[in-house]
């Protein structure tokens, strides 16, 4: 009964990460839909505004507790993880294609094996130097020409993953001094970069047009890429070893692409297409490094 159980479970897991590769690849496209009617730091500011109350909501159901995790540090995360990468996230799909600036997002993994060795002590061996060196090929063939809108929009798209990758390093060495509950501190770390994000926005030039598309794309945002989103991934993680669960990092922007060619009409040209194969394989190549460490562990 108990392997019964066990098998259920992982079924049940690898259902939600399928799932969830749907959310949040289609997160990208929901937020071009968004940019057309807002602009982009409204789309930002409301998206994470009330994302940040469905999680507080999600933790109050669920019976967690709603006091808040210390402040500064957490206001600090919330400034990179949600002001920061949100922000770059919104005006970059703003400028370009959803599925592109998605897949230069996902860059992440690279700038956080940069990262890590100089401020988490991990260095970079075998089979991430050959992700590092495909990403930047990829990049240098999805990001030209840098002088266009859409050169801009890369750039930002880049940066995105950057900002990303900083606040996963901020956040593990966080935890480590002081371990919190993972909803928790992303309830609350999404609070106050929010309130970031809305100050800005009440003094910033901007416009909001509520079509039904706008309604519809920024309920999507809230309830489904960010509040159940995070349920699903919390759930993953607590039924798949860490590195498994990891492969969701790699159909996200996969299905990014997919659905925003789909619906929005996004076709990549031929040399789009070989540097976004250059980074999926780049990331394949980061998966199994990181796999292969953790079962010689």
């Amino acid at each position: 009964m108990k392997s019964g159980g066990t098998r259920r479970g992982t079924a049940a897991a690898y259902a939600a990460l399928a799932v969830l590769a749907l959310f949040w690849g289609y997160s990208w496209v929901a937020v071009k839909v968004a940019t057309r009617d807002a602009s982009p730091l409204a789309v930002a500011a409301l998206r994470s505004a009330l994302g940040a109350a469905a999680l507080l909501a999600f933790l109050a159901v669920t019976g967690r507790s709603l006091r808040p995790t210390p402040f500064f540090p957490t206001a600090v995360y919330g400034l990179l993880q949600t002001a920061g990468f949100t922000l770059l996230q919104t005006v970059a799909v703003s400028l370009g294609g959803a599925g592109k600036v998605a897949v230069l997002a996902y860059t992440m993994p690279f700038w956080l094996a940069l990262l890590a060795w100089p401020f988490l002590g991990e260095r970079i061996a075998g089979w991430r130097w050959l992700a590092l060196g495909l990403a930047g090929v990829g990049l240098a063939l999805v990001a030209v020409p840098l002088r266009s809108r859409s050169g801009l929009a890369s750039a930002l798209a880049v940066a995105a993953g950057f900002v990303w990758a900083a606040s996963a390093v901020y956040v593990l060495r966080l935890r480590a001094s002081a371990p919190q509950d993972v909803l928790s501190l992303t309830a609350w770390q999404m609070v106050w970069g929010a309130l970031a994000l809305l100050a800005v926005a009440a003094v910033a030039p901007g416009h909001v047009h509520l079509t039904p598309s706008f309604v519809a794309a920024i309920a999507f945002l809230a309830l489904f890429a960010t509040a159940l989103g995070w349920a699903l991934w919390l759930f993953v993680l607590s039924r798949l070893p860490a590195t498994v669960a990891g492969i969701a990092s790699l159909a996200t922007p996969v299905v990014g692409m997919l659905l925003a060619a789909a619906q929005l009409h996004e076709i990549p040209s031929g040399r789009e297409v070989a540097g976004v194969a250059c980074i999926l394989l780049a990331l394949l190549a980061n998966w199994w490094s990181t796999a292969r460490a953790a079962r010689r562990a």
